[in-house]
């Protein structure tokens, strides 16, 4: 499927927005009206504030401002049907008349409209308090997740531009198989039958990827094939894994409250998941100082650990293993001996131009007379699907036959 840059008209999502008797002015004068005496929000008190702000009152009239009010307090507002959309995985907002929703195959601009920043705003400082977040002028940014398991990001204006800017990935009920990954042109036959071995001879990998990648995703689906028998303990900044496993537990970080206290970040949680006795240790997605505790798990017996990273490419793994290790005090010579004894492979995944999401590159660490690990490619899955040998290939065999 190809996916263009959307322009005003295409790739709408259907119309989901108000209808012309409710603009700005309707809606406001309500709102204010309905402000004044604090009560449930019903037909019949949406009713009588129009007639008070001499409006017609028609059926149709009553009830598009009612779903329109009542949209603006519960759920995600206007957004709640995109993200009920069938196969929806990002809805975004770029400002009050700017929605955009992804079902896998890029952005589609959506028919969705706000009634100005203020509405906007007002949306996501509720979700913002829904988690537990504040979100205001003093702290202009928030990323958490909903209670419903959605993740939502949000910067206010004028930090952002051209208006306040939103974000929200939604979770999958159930997470993908290999077959299905297969089946969706993310992986080949060859890359599933890798996979399968790489999981199987329980050796540790991480996967790297840009944003959207679909490393999440993957890492699931493999997780899903580990033996029921073994204890999966997955420590995570935003629960998003969805393993199809019988003994799979989580522990999920947790910020600052408004008080600015009670957070917990990774590094904790490593610690912590060390002392329950996995078989696999997952840190969904290695991005600061809990890098030197998964590399510490990986070099003492904990073997298939594994994790996401961002990384533009594999050979670009060690650079950002070090980066990250670095700024926990980890000195460069013994970010590269870690990484070099814990990490057996590296699965690169990449976004086309067309949107499709798919595994790039399998890669081997290999360590240099001089200390430092340099990523090598075993295997090289072009854009049609082919699969190329590359200079590990052996040393990739090797380790899966170890």
């Amino acid at each position: 499927m190809t996916s263009a840059e959307p322009g005003p008209g295409a790739g709408r999502a259907g119309p989901v927005g108000l209808t012309d008797l409710t603009d700005l002015a309707d809606l406001e004068s309500v709102r204010e009206r309905l402000a004044r005496e604090p009560g449930e929000l019903t037909p019949h008190r949406v009713a009588r504030a129009l007639r008070e702000s001499g409006r017609p009152v028609g059926d149709a009239t009553v009830l598009a401002v009612y779903e329109a009010l009542r949209r603006d307090v519960v759920g995600a507002g206007p957004l709640e049907p995109l993200l009920r959309t069938p196969g929806v995985t990002d809805v975004v907002v770029n400002g009050p008349g700017s929605v955009y929703l992804d079902r896998g195959a890029g952005l589609e601009r959506t028919d969705v409209r706000f009634s100005d920043e203020a509405a906007v705003r007002r949306l996501a400082q509720r979700l913002a308090a829904a988690g537990g977040r504040r979100l205001d002028d003093a702290t202009p940014y928030v990323d958490l997740r909903l209670p419903d398991g959605t993740r939502f990001h949000a910067v206010l204006a004028p930090v952002a531009r051209p208006g306040t800017l939103l974000s929200l990935r939604v979770p999958r009920a159930r997470g993908f198989t290999l077959p299905q990954l297969l089946a969706a042109g993310a992986l080949t036959p060859e890359g599933v039958r890798l996979l399968e071995a790489v999981v199987a001879g329980r050796l540790a990998f991480l996967v790297s990827g840009g944003t959207g990648t679909g490393k999440t995703t993957l890492l699931a689906a493999l997780l899903s094939l580990v033996d029921p028998a073994e204890r999966l303990v997955l420590v995570e900044d935003s629960g998003e894994l969805r393993p199809q496993h019988p003994h799979a537990v989580a522990l999920e970080g947790r910020p600052d409250n408004v008080e600015g206290a009670g957070g917990i970040d990774l590094r904790t949680l490593v610690r912590q998941a060390l002392r329950m006795r996995p078989d696999r240790l997952v840190v969904g997605e290695v991005r600061g100082p809990e890098v030197v505790e998964l590399l510490a798990a990986m070099n003492t017996g904990h073997e298939g650990g594994c994790g996401t990273l961002h990384a533009n490419s594999a050979v670009d793994v060690p650079a950002r293993v070090e980066a990250l290790a670095l700024a926990a005090g980890l000195g460069r010579a013994a970010a590269h001996s870690q990484l070099a004894s814990a990490v057996d492979v590296v699965l690169h995944l990449a976004r086309s131009r067309d949107g499709t999401r798919r595994l790039a590159e399998v890669a081997v660490p290999e360590r240099g007379s001089d200390g430092l690990v340099r990523m090598r490619v075993a295997v090289a899955f072009g854009a049609d699907g082919r699969a190329v040998p590359g200079p590990a290939v052996e040393a990739l065999t090797d380790r899966l036959c170890a």
